[in-house]
């Protein structure tokens, strides 16, 4: 294996040299490629120094150097890789001894696209503990039982709470068959859960299969500055943005004819759920109790329990 480990920088020179370290830790890893994206923060000079010291760090920047997002970092690092297989990492976040152990014998099976496994959490601080932990707890981000990779984007779309879910950290993917079936890679005008937008049509297009579920490869670093802490102190709204992410699917799915219709209806349903999340409080809860009659399933859903109920209650 050859894998090339895209990381995007932004506001992260606390935390850059730690995920670039726990990259390097594997032979299987040919290359780390930062982008750095226009940190206000001393992140250029601190990966500037990273790839002086590591021969295995290549360092770039967007052409006019300027601040483009996560999502157009990461579609420079996928052009600039040469492994045989991608892998991502967030700059706060870095990768446990076993990240690989799952992916050197799956992927001698050439019918294996991609791999995923599951993602623990870190505080670093107690005050990030303190704000935060209701929301991650203890607990993995994973897929909850190995599924055939037919099943996981109907499993990820309608069962949420108990299927589970997993995280780009931890997700593997063989170059070629990613070039050749995903003709958008990361979407670039989007801000937020740009990862979960591109992790949902991934499962659609690859065979991506389970590697270590029930034991984490890597490591969600939350500190107060997250871009999730800014969705929940409501710097950002969430309803507004957990609205965009599924008119973005909801789009896509109606523009891919091979999706079949009864996803298309469960797409489109939760898309206005979140719609009616950011009207007035009042007209909310009579649509509540309309979508409760008209899609009860869904509403059980982890990701609209989470996110959709956060909102309403604020």
């Amino acid at each position: 294996m050859k894998v090339s480990v895209i990381i995007p920088v932004y506001n992260a020179e606390k935390f850059v040299s730690h995920a670039v370290e726990s990259a390097l830790q594997f032979e299987e890893v040919d290359e780390v490629i930062l982008i750095e994206d226009q940190s206000p923060d001393n992140a250029l000079q601190v990966c500037q120094q990273l790839a002086e010291k590591h021969e295995r760090v290549k360092l770039y920047q967007h052409p006019d150097k300027r601040n483009h997002g996560a999502s157009s970092s990461r579609n420079l690092g996928i052009e600039k890789a040469t492994g045989d297989f991608i892998a991502f990492l967030d700059a706060d976040d870095y990768y446990l001894p076993n990240r690989f152990d799952a992916e050197k014998e799956l992927f001698k099976n050439p019918k294996v696209e991609g791999v995923y496994g599951a993602l623990g959490v870190h505080y670093y601080s107690e005050k990030a503990k303190e704000q935060y932990y209701r929301i991650f707890r203890d607990k993995l981000t994973t897929v909850y039982k190995k599924h055939p990779p037919k099943d996981l984007f109907f499993g990820q779309l309608h069962m949420l709470g108990t299927f589970g879910l997993f995280s780009i950290d931890t997700l593997t993917l063989r170059r070629e068959p990613l070039m050749k079936k995903m003709e958008v890679l990361f979407k670039s005008h989007l801000r937020l859960h740009e990862d979960t937008e591109f992790l949902f049509r991934l499962s659609y297009y690859l065979d991506l299969y389970p590697g270590s579920i029930d034991k984490a490869v890597a490591i969600r670093g939350v500190h107060e500055h997250n871009r999730i802490t800014k969705v929940d102190t409501r710097v950002i709204d969430p309803a507004i943005s957990r609205a965009l992410l599924w008119n973005e699917i909801y789009q896509w799915a109606q523009a891919e004819d091979t999706v079949p219709e009864k996803a298309v209806t469960h797409i489109r349903r939760m898309h206005r759920s979140f719609e009616i999340a950011k009207a007035p409080r009042l007209k909310k809860w009579g649509m509540v109790a309309k979508y409760l009659v008209t899609d009860y399933r869904s509403i059980r859903s982890g990701l609209y329990n989470i996110n959709f109920k956060r909102s309403l209650i604020s």
